[in-house]
């Protein structure tokens, strides 16, 4: 599977989160209550030192322990207050934002569910669960701490210093020239910021994905007893995230200093220049306080720039990298007809497909006709092209020249939903999930009968679901690990057969069968085919059995359509591909003298 190109130019910047603001918008009644309550709670901030001032410069200065208590209680209930606000605020801010979350990841998996296999062929599985998992995140911590912490930094830092002037002009302008070299680093640290962010979100991704295949692929590693090889691929990706997450913690670092640094002069220079001010009489102790105290409430603002910056580019960036699979426009799209009786008449018609990185055509004017209730055996080499042929059916891709027809309507113009209740396939690598047998069973048709799902069973020989712990509520582990080979395709055979459709595709379903019980199932699905149209691919003799018709794929051509005595005595090529299996004492009489 190949990975996704590296950005090699920064993301969009805003732009990328402000493409977002549709999920906002459901949440603005709550945004609009979290954004009043943050206001006031700035609001009271400010306030909360001029009342000290007034207590300062009245009560205390003139002894006047009776108009001391009510400015004592004022400030106990504005501190009381603003606790009560920023309480309100946490809590509407926290259920807005998880649930723009939430609907973020909805749509995200949707998304992909609708991509078609072109896409997911070209992605890894790590790159896509980066984007569902850590990227949301850093979009989930930016929206509610943030974007609310850097409009409201931006408004308290402005109105302080204006308030910082009106009480104190020269010490006021102090405070403002503070804001250039913020402002100037802030600039620097944002563009050198966001390259590095996204190296770390692309590596991060890359990382997932080897923990990924090295859990899916642990009976494989284990076999052949390359674990310590597998480990150091994985140590290696894990080292490359570390040196380009060092190199983004020590950009951080510098700017986070400097931060630090810039307000904590601002206060020993207010501090020694008040401090004189105080002893010339230019102002008042009670005025020295506040002024001192709204001037501490501006280093927590300042110095968590750095910060909520950081959270910014890392938003921008995952927003990015989210919106590259939300703008990425789906190559297959049902159309809107539905078949009211469907027969399962399916044709291929000057069927051509080539992947859209090569040249190099897979299949070339085909031409393949199945009446309805009949079964095509397909044959074919290696590399010929049949499962790419059977995956046309239910559109896993779309052919790129001719068409497939189901009782005559092409099915790119048959609703997605629709055609695919009318094709089911199992596949010669079953998918099996992490969840029971019985819902791996009815994942095709959620609402089968049990007599149904027993039926289905006994069609796939797949009744040693009864033996395990729990029965058909067992979970079968992550790919079904838990289950042999054989297992696995029974049950997916069974879940193939539950769905009962009108079309049947069969991809090399019975390969890890032992003949036994191979030729039980195919026993079963005699019966089953009776009534449904099927597709199979075969490469043994005993499987083509089951087929009226066979049809030899070469070269990506149908070259020959017809029985299987027929092909096996007047079709060397034919008889070459099922090797060994044509000597099978039941087709004695088949073989030509």
């Amino acid at each position: 599977m190949m990975t996704t190109p590296e950005a090699a130019d920064p993301p969009a910047g805003i732009h990328s989160l402000w493409r977002l603001r549709g999920y906002l918008r459901p949440h603005v009644a709550a945004l609009s209550i979290m954004a009043a309550a943050a206001v006031a709670a700035v609001g009271l901030t400010i306030t909360i030192p001029l009342v000290t001032k007034a207590i300062i410069d009245g009560p205390i200065t003139d002894r006047d322990l009776g108009a001391l208590l009510p400015l004592g209680l004022l400030a106990l209930g504005l501190g009381v207050l603003e606790a009560f606000l920023i309480w309100v605020r946490r809590w509407v801010q926290s259920n807005a934002v998880l649930g723009l979350e939430t609907e973020i990841r909805h749509d995200l998996y949707e998304r992909l569910q609708e991509l078609p296999m072109s896409f997911h062929t070209r992605w890894e599985s790590g790159q896509l669960l980066s984007r569902a998992t850590q990227d949301l995140s850093s979009i989930r911590r930016f929206a509610g701490f943030g974007l609310l912490f850097l409009v409201l930094n931006i408004l308290q830092v402005t109105v302080v210093t204006g308030v910082l002037l009106h009480l104190y002009w020269p010490l006021g302008l102090v405070v403002a020239a503070t804001t250039v070299p913020v402002v100037w680093l802030s600039m620097r640290f944002e563009k050198a910021y966001v390259v590095v962010s996204r190296r770390v979100q692309d590596e991060q991704g890359d990382l997932a994905t080897r923990a990924e295949e090295g859990a899916v692929g642990i009976r494989v590693i284990k076999s052949f007893g390359r674990s310590e090889h597998v480990s150091e691929q994985y140590e290696a990706a894990a080292r490359t995230l570390y040196a380009t997450s060092m190199d983004k913690v020590r950009l951080s670092a510098r700017f986070f200093t400097f931060l630090e640094v810039i307000p904590n002069c601002a206060v020993v220079i207010v501090l020694l220049s008040g401090a004189i001010g105080v002893g010339k009489g230019l102002l008042t102790p009670g005025e020295l306080v506040a002024f001192i105290t709204l001037l501490l409430s501006l280093v927590w603002p300042v110095a968590s720039l750095g910060v909520i910056l950081a959270m910014a580019q890392e938003a921008m960036t995952s927003s990015a990298r989210i919106l590259e699979i939300f703008d990425i426009e789906p190559d297959i799209v049902g159309g809107t007809q539905t078949i009211a009786e469907p027969r399962g008449h399916l044709r291929f018609e000057g069927v051509e497909f080539a992947f859209p990185d090569s040249d190099e055509p897979v299949l070339r004017g085909v031409d393949l006709e199945i009446r309805p209730g009949e079964t095509v055996a397909l044959v074919g080499a290696t590399g010929s092209g049949k499962t790419v042929l059977t995956a046309l059916v239910p559109r896993l891709f779309d052919v790129t020249g001719g068409r497939v027809t189901i009782d005559g309507v092409d099915v790119r113009e048959l609703d997605l939903g629709h055609l695919r209740s009318l094709v089911a396939t199992a596949f010669e690598e079953p998918t099996l999930f992490s969840m029971s047998a019985r819902e791996n069973l009815t994942l095709g048709r959620a609402d089968a009968t049990d007599a149904e799902v027993e039926q289905a069973l006994d069609v796939a020989q797949a009744d040693f679901v009864h033996d395990l712990p729990w029965g058909l509520d067992t979970r079968v582990g992550e790919q079904g690990l838990s289950l042999s080979g054989g297992q696995r395709q029974r049950l997916a055979l069974a879940r193939a057969v539950l769905a009962q459709p009108k079309i049947l595709v069969l991809d090399d379903t019975l390969s890890a069968l032992d003949v036994h019980t191979e030729k039980l199932v195919e026993e079963a699905l005699q019966r089953v085919l009776a009534d449904t149209t099927g597709l199979i691919v075969a490469h043994r003799a005993s499987t083509v059995l089951l087929a009226d018709r066979v049809a030899l794929l070469q070269d990506g051509r149908i070259t020959h359509v017809g029985d299987h005595r027929e092909l096996l005595a007047t079709v060397p090529a034919y008889r070459d591909l099922l090797g060994s299996d044509a000597d099978l004492p039941v087709l004695e009489d088949e073989v030509p003298a």
